[in-house]
């Protein structure tokens, strides 16, 4: 037998032997305890995580992105709700500048004895106040929207300047005329006092309407549109009123006492708000008491001549201090009648007996007095 069959090695039945650069394999872990079969751990597909932090990023932009929206929108909206307060706030300053050069207009038309050099300095004086509400109204830069209403403010106190500087004119133009021009001295006159009038309707109905209009369809709240009446007293619109200023003006002017007969008289006293007429003593009143408690007085011009700044005084008796409540009729034609309310009264005296009486206050020239004041019994009940 021969030795080289001896010699023969089946090394390749046999497991390689693992190389020290390959990593060794770790037996699986049994995750379904003992007994069961080896479950492998579930990874996420290779890519799947980096998709993941991107959406993530792309939704953490998108939040920014709208916080960042709306900040802007709300900064937006601040900053217009503020340009709108900070115009109707400049507006606000005019408005009650010229609606007070009003009236100190009609109080000087009301004031007993003017003269006619003191009228017309006035009535420069007025109107060169106007004059510096309307360059301060053109120097404004109202919001976009408001150019157009903000043109009639500019309107408005345009009107009142050509109105007090027309009147002044007017009164210059006529003031050597004689008395028996007076019609036409107020004719003259009442033109110019169009323009005042006019003015209070361009401001009431061209600016505040139209910007309170605006204000809400813009979304905007909170700010208050001014209002400004210039015209006080609607009697120194017409001619009729005018003509007894011209007169009056004038007879104070050159000495003269034109329409002769003066006098007022107190023609009836109401409780309000019923409405009671109250008769005059001894006849007793039973009258209910409320906060909205108040007394209208109606009085007439019994002469033939304009009179102006009538005081007029109620006063209720009480224990310890009567209440007294006072009123001013500024102007008052011939053969008109007014009246003044004077409430706010406070608390009167309950279940008793007492009395209100009434005083109109001659005017100058007043010789008959006897129907200017008057008492009425009253008691006042809860209702």
């Amino acid at each position: 037998m021969s030795d080289f069959g001896d010699d023969i090695e089946f090394d390749f039945f046999d497991e390689p032997k693992p190389r020290e650069d390959e990593p060794r394999r770790r037996p699986a872990r049994r995750l379904g305890g003992a007994g069961g079969p080896p479950r492998h751990a579930v990874r996420p597909p290779r890519g799947f995580t980096p998709l993941l932090r991107l959406a993530g990023l792309i939704a953490f932009a998108i939040l920014i992105v709208v916080v960042l929206v709306f900040w802007v929108q709300s900064c937006q909206g601040a900053s217009k709700q503020s340009a709108y307060q900070n115009y109707m706030a400049q507006v606000s300053t005019i408005a009650q500048d010229s609606e007070q050069t009003g009236k100190e207009l009609n109080t000087l038309l009301a004031t007993p004895g003017l003269k006619e050099a003191d009228l017309e300095s006035k009535l420069a004086s007025f109107a060169q106040q106007e004059q510096q509400d309307l360059a301060r109204a053109r120097s404004l830069t109202p919001p976009g929207p408001l150019r157009p209403a903000h043109a009639s403010v500019i309107d408005a106190l345009e009107f009142r300047v050509s109105g007090l500087r027309g009147l002044a004119s007017a009164f210059r133009a006529t003031a050597g005329q004689p008395a028996a021009r007076a019609a036409a001295a107020g004719q003259l006159l009442a033109k110019q006092t169009e323009r005042l009038t006019t003015s209070d309707v361009v401001w009431e109905d061209l600016f505040k309407a139209r910007a309170v209009e605006l204000l809400r369809t813009e979304g905007i709240g909170g700010v208050a549109v001014p209002k400004s009446s210039f015209l006080q007293n609607p009697d120194l619109a017409t001619a009729r009123s005018l003509e007894s200023v011209w007169q009056r003006i004038h007879g104070a002017t050159t000495g003269s006492a034109l329409g002769g007969l003066h006098g007022t008289s107190l023609v009836s006293v109401k409780a309000l708000p019923q409405g009671q007429t109250l008769a005059p003593a001894p006849t007793e009143n039973t009258v209910t008491a409320s906060t909205d408690l108040a007394f209208q007085v109606t009085v007439r011009n019994a002469g033939n001549s304009q009179e102006v700044s009538i005081p007029v005084t109620l006063t209720i008796q009480r224990s310890p201090q009567n209440i007294v409540k006072k009123a001013t009729i500024d102007l008052l034609n011939p053969g008109e009648s007014k009246t003044v309310t004077l409430g706010n009264l406070g608390q009167p005296p309950f279940g008793v007996r007492t009395t209100i009486r009434v005083v109109v206050q001659p005017v100058p020239g007043e010789k008959n007095i006897g129907d200017n004041s008057a008492q009425y019994p009253v008691v006042f009940s809860l209702g």
